[in-house]
């Protein structure tokens, strides 16, 4: 049985988790939580998991109940993410690998989400829609490589969606996006917003600039509320979404969805989705928080992949890189 720990900081989450042979053993994770109105600095970011990292790695090993001797292999996130964070969980998955001798591996994250959906959810080869705070991808397998069909061409719709959050000062506890989905709930009126599909891109930034000149005009005018607003930018964003994510199904014939990432967990775009596909005949596979959200486990079931069909990352070639694309990686692990 192969056993893999997997260390995940890209942002302001930090987790550990172990997978053993496909079951998750422990996942324990903390998140960097800023003021309402303020996003997280890269440096403050670092600080923060490096205060908790250690902390957060006995756990693992506890909830476990295993020794670094049963450990295998030790995975890191080698990108993309924010410089700051990355290095600092790069930094102490190269020391633990080399004090429990065991080999290293470097793993992509946005590959680590889909693994780990897959995973949870047994979706067999499923158009992905990966959608968190800083990428939007429309992806596909094909010939050993995860195919990007579509993608932001500027901001990630999870950073959309906290930089408006920022705007009317919603709390980031637990997170801003979370916040915006319950607010949501509650909106009554929709508010026509830039629709910008492109092709099979989508675009976010007009949007963003848009609802941030017009929301203190309306919200001081009483032309609509502050729900209102969260209610209109969530149904706009996840209708080009599922625009771009129907035509990719289109395109290779598939009949599975699965949303991966953190802004995966909303309902509403779950629900959107579920639309999408009861209305072609497909089936919607998505995940709760524990594994959308960013976790080691991730990490760690991506690793437990690669390291079986003989991958390990050298210790001199154990850096981090903040662009490092999903389809730079060859799937060794699927036909």
């Amino acid at each position: 049985m192969t056993v893999v720990i997997g260390f995940e900081g890209s942002a302001n989450k930090i987790g550990i988790g172990i997978i053993r042979d496909g079951e998750v053993l422990s996942n324990p994770r903390r998140t960097y939580i800023t003021p309402p109105g303020q996003g997280f600095m890269p440096s403050d970011t670092a600080r923060h998991h490096r205060a908790v990292i250690l902390t957060v790695l006995k756990e693992a090993l506890e909830q476990a109940g295993l020794k670094p001797a049963d450990i295998d292999c030790v995975a890191y996130t080698k990108g993309p993410g924010m410089g700051a964070p990355l290095v600092t969980v790069a930094l102490v998955a190269r020391t633990v690998a080399q004090l429990w001798g065991k080999p290293l591996l470097g793993v992509n994250h946005c590959i680590g989400h889909i693994e780990m959906g897959r995973l949870i959810t047994k979706a067999n080869n499923p158009t992905v829609l990966y959608v968190s705070g800083g990428n939007t991808q429309v992806i596909a397998y094909l010939e050993r490589r995860y195919r990007i069909f579509g993608e932001t061409i500027d901001i990630a719709v999870g950073n959309c969606l906290d930089r408006f959050a920022r705007v009317i000062k919603i709390s980031n506890d637990p997170s801003p996006g979370y916040n915006i989905e319950q607010m949501a709930k509650k909106g009554t009126r929709y508010v026509q917003l830039p629709y910008t599909v492109k092709g099979m891109d989508v675009s976010f930034s007009g949007i963003l600039s848009f609802i941030e000149e017009a929301a203190h005009k309306m919200l001081a005018s009483g032309q609509c509320t502050a729900e209102d607003l969260c209610f209109s930018l969530q149904e706009t964003v996840f209708a080009m979404l599922v625009e771009t994510t129907e035509r990719a199904m289109a395109h290779c014939g598939s009949q599975e969805v699965l949303i991966v990432g953190g802004v995966g967990c909303n309902l509403r775009l779950q629900e959107m989705m579920g639309v999408m596909c009861k209305e072609r005949g497909a089936k919607l596979f998505a995940t709760d928080e524990r594994f959308c959200i960013d976790n080691g486990a991730m990490i760690a079931q991506a690793g437990w992949e690669m390291f079986r069909t003989g991958q390990v990352t050298e210790l001199e070639d154990s850096w981090i890189t903040q662009r490092y694309r999903t389809d730079e990686v060859e799937v060794t692990w699927r036909d």
